[in-house]
Order: C-alpha cells, then structure tokens, then sequence
C-alpha cells in the first residue's frame, strides 16, 4: 500500500481515539507499521451494513407511527400499562443510529487521512447488539404487525422522489473515501471488485426512478377534491373519545361523519364504548372493583352513568395534543360521562352530521337483539336516516327492511357478481391501492380508508382519489389546503435528470482529485 497522505498529528489522534481507543499519533502509529488489514476491512463492511440496517428501521419507525395509538391499545389491554411506546421506540431508534453514524463518519475521515481503520473491541460488541436489537425488531413487526409492510410501499409512493435523490447522494459522497481507498492499494481484484460495485449500485440509482410510482406525480389541474374527513371516535386528539365533547370537537374540525362503536347494556340501551373491557376509559376500576374485567355489555344503564369517562383522558395523556388543551377543556374532559346512542344521534342532528357507527361485540350470542334494540332507538330519534351510516354486516338484510333509508357501509371490496351495487366501502388504508382507488372512482364508489394520521399518508390517499379517510388528527388534516407535495411529470424528469448529470460529474471530480 502506498504513503498515506499527510494528516496532522491532533486530527489523528482526535479521529483514533474514539474509534480504535488508542491515543497516538500518525507519525507514532507509522512507526509501529499498523496498517488497516482486510480483517479491518471487514468490520468497516460489517458497520456500513449495521448502519444502512438501522438507517431502514428509522424509516419504518418514522412510517408505523401512524398507527402507533393501536399498539398502545394494544398493549394496555394484555398489560393494563399505559405507556406512548413510541416515544420509546423513536428514542431507542435515534440512540441507534447515531451512534452506527457517528462510527462510520470516523471511519471515513481515518480513510481520508491514511490511518488504520483498527476499530476497538468494545464498538465490534456494541455494532453486533445494534444489529440483533433490529433484527429483533423487524421480525417482531413481521410477526405482530405484519399490515406494516404494505404502510412501508404506500410510504415508499409518498418519499421515493426523495428517497432516490438522497441516495444519489449519499454514494456520490462516498467517491472521496473510496477513490482514497483505490490509489492506496495494491490490491488490484480488490480494486476491480469495489469499482464494479460501486458502479453498479449507481447505475442502478440513476436509473431508479424508471421504477418510482406517485401517484401525487400529476398536473396541478388532474388533482382530485380533498378527501372528507371523519373523526374516529369524534376527536381522540382533543377529547376522550366516544364521549359528546369529542363529537362536539370533530364539528368543530369540520368532519362530516362522527365515527364510533356501540355496544347494548345488560337492559338494553345502545352506549358508545369501543373496548369490550370498561378499564381503558372509564374509572370502572376504582367504581366497581369486583367487576371491573367484565365484558361492558354486562352492565346496567345506571351502573354506567357512574362511571367517569373522561379523566384518564387527563391522567393517561393519549395523544400529547393533551397537553396543550385549554383550563375550560380540561374541566370539560373531566366532565365527561358515557354516551348513550340516543345522545348521540341528538347531537348529531343537531350538528348536521352523519355519525358511523360498528356494533359490537359480534360475536355475542344476544346479537340479533342488539341490532333489533340499536334499530329502534334510530328510528325513535328523528335524525334522518341518510345521515345514518351502517357498518355491522351481520342481519344487515333485516336492517335494510326495518330502515330502509339507512346507507349501508361495507367492510369489504366489491365482488364480481354482486346481487346489489356497492355505494360506499369501508377499508383499511393498507388494502387499497391507488390503481384500486382510482378505479372505484370512475366507478362512482365512495371508498373511505381508515385510520389516517399523517399529513405523508392523506397527501398520498388525497393524489389518488380517495372519497373520504378516517383520522384521529382531525385538527391537522383540516388545515391541509393541498398535498405536501405535487409534481408534473415534466419537473420531476428535470429533476431526475439534472441530479444524475450533477452527481456523475461530482464523482468523477472526486477521482480526479484523490489521484
């Protein structure tokens, strides 16, 4: 291997010392005759790929927190904790990546400057546990999780444009180590192998975009209406969900449908309350101790209107939104006690919105009853039945006898033979895609996704014409005048093009330069 170039002495020292713990200077470590081994190399190869590894896990964690509040459901509900694990999650994650990061930008620098890339034991430890942390993770997701893929592609149409443009970059950087790295060594299959790679791997780059579909890549003109929004469980963000404030709250989002769930008391009285337990939001626990693991439709009307449904909203803190509520909402939330249907459909009358509603448990054996018991209660209100939205699937030919004005919400993709048109579906947003979407709006089918958080997600459902999402961040979604970002196919082909002419001409500067 040839000379290495000039480095002074305190940069050396500065860049060996946290990488390879030794505190000597370049000209000490000459002496010494260290020289970076291909066993070196190797863990240099060994932590580029722990950093990329990490550097994926980050962009899945940034992309799951849309539907983190399920997982926090989720847990509470086998643990009895309540805890934002996604705090957790983003900080675990930042602490992994940065210190992958830091390595290899000292790595690199070593490169540059000529010294031994001799990285300490203690750091070969902590790399090795860095990968099994996220191995671990990925395969949880995999496991637990495994909808999150298909949030990972609709992600990849909302960021590839991006995504491609800093890759581009990233590699264009890494010509200066590597061109470093080449007219040092004497190695020439070595030399070959990693021009080939790195060759290959930017060509593969530049021709990238050849495989990127957004749909938000359109003319400002073709851009479809903004999706309506409906507020999953009124406002969670603002208020206990399922209460009346939270549906007050949703109005005053602008949402046109108030989404909830309904469950029957003991004596028969249609309540909202989407757990089939009563300990994540209500007190039941401090009320009636004894009973408080039992199903919700084992209680009695009375003993429900003792119940507080609205101060764990206070304690628990769902949503960090909680902490910018105003004194008056505060008080308001505390307040809070469970709905009952009735009320509900009061205030939506009132309010001039449409509420949605599932009908739970549907497995239980007094199901029929409840449908037959929820029926009468909506007929005995007066709202207007198109303003009624019905999701339960089960009798839901006796439902269209008894209310035949109701509109019927279906959980489901149309099939081919179809006795009766479907109007409106009702779908996680995982199971659509935009070829799909599109399609069922030529078809005049409304097709409302669920649940939708980030304005990433509502900008991409909103480019491929999606009639209507349901959000818990109601509040945000609704200051949205357009998608974040909206390309002509025109400038994005200028973009591409000019980014790939820029980095080639970087990347050959750099090997000219080094040599």
């Amino acid at each position: 291997m040839a000379d290495p170039p000039v480095c002074c002495s305190t940069c050396a020292t500065c860049l060996l010392c946290p990488y390879s713990c030794q505190w000597i200077t370049a000209k000490k470590e000459k002496r010494k005759g260290l020289r970076t081994t291909k066993y070196d190399c190797s863990w240099f190869l060994f932590l580029l790929c722990v950093f990329l590894f990490t550097l994926v896990w980050l962009y899945f964690s940034i992309i799951i927190l849309n539907d983190f509040h399920n997982f926090n459901e989720f847990i509470f509900r086998q643990k009895k904790l309540w805890l934002d694990w996604s705090l957790v999650l983003l900080i675990a994650t930042a602490v992994l990546i940065s210190y992958s990061s830091v390595l290899l930008v000292l790595a690199l620098c070593l490169q540059l400057c000529g010294q031994p890339l001799k990285l300490h034991w203690v750091h070969k430890i902590l790399l090795i546990l860095t990968a099994l942390v996220v191995a671990a993770a990925f395969t949880g997701l995999g496991i637990k999780w495994a909808e999150e893929w298909k949030s990972a592609r609709i992600s990849l149409q909302a960021t590839g444009p991006f995504l491609h443009i800093g890759a581009v970059g990233g590699m264009t950087l890494l010509a200066w180590p590597l061109a470093s790295f080449i007219y040092r060594t004497c190695n020439t299959g070595l030399k070959v192998i990693l021009l080939l790679v790195y060759c290959a791997v930017m060509i593969a780059l530049y021709l990238a975009p050849l495989g990127i579909t957004s749909p938000c890549i359109m003319e400002k003109n073709q851009l479809p209406p903004k999706p309506a929004l409906i507020g999953h469980r009124g406002a969670p963000m603002l208020a206990p969900e399922n209460t009346l404030m939270s549906l007050h709250k949703a109005v005053d989002c602008n949402v046109q449908v108030f989404e909830t769930d309904v469950m029957v008391s003991a004596d028969g009285v249609p309540f909202l309350m989407h757990d089939e337990e009563l300990t994540r939001t209500t007190n039941v626990q401090a009320v009636f101790p004894e009973r408080a693991a039992l199903n919700s439709t084992a209680f009695n009307w009375t003993d429900l209107q003792q119940l507080d449904a609205g101060s764990w909203f206070l304690e628990r803190q769902p949503f960090p939104t909680v902490h910018s509520l105003s004194p008056g909402d505060r008080k308001e939330a505390a307040k809070q006690r469970i709905p009952s249907l009735e009320q509900a459909l009061e205030a939506a009358k009132q309010s001039n919105i449409s509420i949605m509603f599932d009908l739970r448990p549907e497995n239980h054996s007094d199901y029929q009853n409840f449908v037959n018991v929820t029926l009468g209660v909506i007929l005995q209100s007066g709202i207007p039945l198109q303003q009624v939205l019905w999701l339960p699937d089960g009798f839901r030919e006796d439902v269209k006898q008894q209310a035949p004005g109701v509109q019927h919400i279906y959980g489901r993709k149309r099939l081919e033979n179809e006795k009766e048109p479907v109007l409106h579906i009702n779908l996680p947003y995982q199971d659509m895609s935009s070829e799909e979407i599109r399609q069922y709006r030529q078809d005049n089918i409304s097709v409302n996704l669920y649940v939708v958080n980030q304005p990433w997600l509502f900008s991409v459902l909103w480019c491929s014409g999606v009639s209507s999402v349901t959000t818990n961040a109601c509040q945000v979604l609704k200051e949205m005048k357009h998608p974040i970002w909206l390309l002509p196919s025109s400038t994005y082909l200028m973009i591409w093009i000019v980014a790939d002419c820029v980095s080639f001409l970087i990347i050959i500067w750099a090997f000219f330069l080094m040599k």
